[in-house]
C-alpha cells in the first residue's frame, strides 16, 4: 500500500478513535447527571402521592430498589435485573371522597390496580425526560468540540452527539432494565414494596362478650391515664393505666350500658388497635379492635385515638424545652407523623366500616387544655407564642380526625374545656404537678363523656341498646 494512502488511512482511524471516544465520554457524563438532576415524577393514587425515578448506577447486575418512606430510606422487597433500579418517595398521604368511594363502589382490586399502573407509569414518564435532560447536557461540550476542531459542521457534530447519546441511554435501559415496568405493575401496596414490621404474637382475644352494649377503644384519654384505679386492677389494668374515673364508666352509668373499656395508655393505631401493643411491664395486649369484635351485641364503638401516633406527649415537651415550636425541623417531623397518621387512621376507619354488626362509630376529637391564660405555665417554658403552635397543631389532628370520620359517615365528638383550662380556678385539666399532666382529670372525663352522650342522636345507625340490670364498666377482659 503506498506511503500516502497509509497515512490517510491512519488520519482517518485516529479522527474516528477521536469522535468515538469523545462520544462515548460525553455520553457517559450527560447520562451520570441527568440521573442525579432528573425530578422524581410524581404519581398519586389511591390517597397515595408518590415519586418515581431512579437510582445512580450500581455495580451489582440485581439488587433491590430504594425507597424514601417519609424520610426513612430502605431498600426495597422486590429485586430488580440491572445496574438502574428505581428510586421511590412517599411523601404524603390523605384521605379524600374519591378514595372512600373507589374503595366502595371499585373493590380494593381496583385501587391496588391504580397504584401499581401509576408507578410503572411514572417510571417510563422519568426515563423520557431523563433522556430529554442527558441529551442536553451533552449539546453543550458537542457543539464546544465542534466548534474548537471546525469539523465536521457543528450541526452535523450535535445531530450525530445527540443520536449516540439517546440510543446508549435508551438502548441501555431496554436491556439492563426492561423488565422494571413489569415488577412495578405487580406492586399492589406499600407492604409489596417493604414488607410488614413483624409483630410479637398477641396473646388470644378471649370469649364472645355478648352483654356488653358499648366499647371504648384509644389511648391514655380514654383510659384515663393518671386517675385512681379500680379496688382490684389487673396487671393490664395498670400498665395500661386503665381508670373507672374514665368516661366509660360516665357513660355506663348514664345510660344503664355495660361498657367495655379497651383503651390504653400509649396506643396508637398500629401499635395497640389494630395490632398488639407492648406494655410498660413486659406484657403483650392484642389488638383492641379484634377484642371490640368479641362485644357480639355492641352497638356503639368510641375511638380515642391520635395523640400518641403524633408523640403529642413529646412534642410538647420539646416545645417547651426549646426557645421557639415552630422551628422548620420540628414542622417537618410533625407533618411526616400527621401523614403516617392520616394513612394509618384511613386504615382503621376502613376496618370499623367492615365490623360485623355494623355498630355506629364515634370518633373523639380532643379537647383544647390551654385557655386566655397560661400563668401556672410560665414557669414550665410554655409562652403564648409556644401555646399558639401547640394548638394550632392539636387543630390539624383534629381536622384529620373529622374529616375521615365524616367521609365514612361516622359521628364527631368534640368535647368542650372552655373555662375549665389549665390555669382556671375549676380546670378539667391534670397540671404539670399531678400524675399525667395534659391529660383529664375525673371532671375532664365526665365533660368528654358529656360530649358523647350530645353526639349520639346524630348517629347512623342510632346505637339503641337495651340496658343492662345494672350499669357496669369492664376495664379489662381477662385475656386468654
Amino acid at each position: 500500500m503506498p506511503k500516502g494512502t497509509i497515512s490517510v488511512v491512519l488520519r482517518r482511524i485516529r479522527t474516528v478513535s477521536f469522535y468515538v471516544l469523545t462520544f462515548l465520554v460525553i455520553t457517559a457524563g450527560a447520562i451520570w447527571l441527568a440521573l442525579r438532576i432528573t425530578p422524581l415524577q410524581t404519581v398519586s393514587a389511591a390517597g397515595q402521592t408518590a415519586q418515581v425515578g431512579a437510582t445512580l448506577p450500581n455495580a451489582s447486575v440485581q439488587g433491590p430498589g430504594e425507597l424514601d418512606l417519609f424520610g426513612q430510606v430502605m431498600a426495597t422487597k422486590p429485586q430488580f435485573t440491572g445496574p438502574i433500579r428505581p428510586r421511590l418517595a412517599l411523601d404524603h398521604i390523605t384521605i379524600d371522597p374519591q378514595v372512600v368511594q373507589m374503595l366502595r363502589s371499585d373493590g380494593p382490586q381496583k385501587v391496588e390496580l391504580t397504584l401499581s399502573q401509576q408507578l410503572a407509569s411514572g417510571w417510563e414518564r422519568y426515563f423520557l425526560w431523563e433522556t430529554l435532560i442527558a441529551a442536553g447536557f451533552a449539546a453543550v461540550p458537542l457543539i464546544a468540540v465542534a466548534a474548537v476542531r471546525k469539523r465536521p459542521k457543528i450541526w452535523k457534530m450535535l445531530a450525530g452527539g445527540l443520536a449516540v447519546v439517546c440510543a446508549v441511554n435508551v438502548g441501555g435501559i431496554l436491556l439492563t432494565a426492561s423488565g422494571t415496568p413489569k415488577v412495578l405493575r405487580s406492586v399492589k401496596t406499600l407492604d409489596d414494596l417493604v414488607g410488614a414490621d413483624p409483630l410479637v404474637e398477641p396473646a388470644p382475644v378471649g370469649r364472645p362478650q355478648p352483654g356488653v352494649q358499648a366499647v371504648v377503644i384509644g389511648d391514655s384519654t380514654a383510659a384515663g391515664y393518671g386517675l385512681p384505679w379500680g379496688p382490684h386492677p389487673s396487671d393490664e389494668d395498670k400498665a395500661c393505666g386503665r381508670s373507672p374515673d374514665a368516661y366509660a364508666s360516665d357513660l355506663a352509668t348514664a345510660n344503664n350500658w355495660n361498657v367495655l373499656n379497651l383503651s390504653c395508655g400509649s396506643a396508637t393505631i398500629l401499635n395497640g388497635l389494630l395490632g398488639p401493643e407492648v406494655l410498660s411491664n413486659g406484657q403483650v395486649a392484642a389488638p383492641q379492635l379484634p377484642r371490640a369484635e368479641a362485644a357480639t351485641h355492641a352497638r356503639l364503638i368510641i375511638v380515642s385515638v391520635g395523640a400518641d401516633d403524633l408523640s403529642w406527649s413529646v412534642m410538647t415537651r420539646l416545645c417547651a424545652a426549646t426557645a421557639v415550636c415552630n422551628d422548620k425541623v420540628s414542622s417537618a417531623y410533625f407533618n411526616q407523623l400527621l401523614d403516617n397518621f392520616t394513612r394509618n387512621y384511613y386504615d382503621l376507619l376502613s376496618d370499623l366500616d367492615r365490623l360485623p354488626g355494623h355498630p355506629a362509630v364515634l370518633i373523639n376529637q380532643y379537647y383544647v387544655p390551654f385557655g386566655s391564660s397560661i400563668r401556672c405555665l410560665h414557669g414550665f417554658g410554655i409562652t403564648p407564642a409556644k401555646e399558639k403552635v401547640l394548638l394550632s397543631r392539636l387543630g390539624q389532628l383534629n381536622k384529620a380526625l373529622a374529616q375521615g370520620a365524616g367521609l365514612f359517615g361516622f359521628g364527631v365528638a368534640a368535647p368542650q374545656f372552655a373555662g375549665h383550662e389549665l390555669c382556671t380556678p375549676d380546670p378539667y385539666v391534670q397540671g404539670p404537678d399531678d400524675p399525667a399532666p395534659l391529660h383529664p382529670n375525673a371532671a375532664g372525663e365526665l365533660a368528654i363523656a358529656l360530649a358523647d352522650e350530645q353526639a349520639m342522636p346524630s348517629l347512623s345507625p342510632a346505637p339503641v341498646v337495651l340496658p343492662t340490670p345494672s350499669p357496669t364498666t369492664t376495664v379489662s377482659p381477662a385475656l386468654g
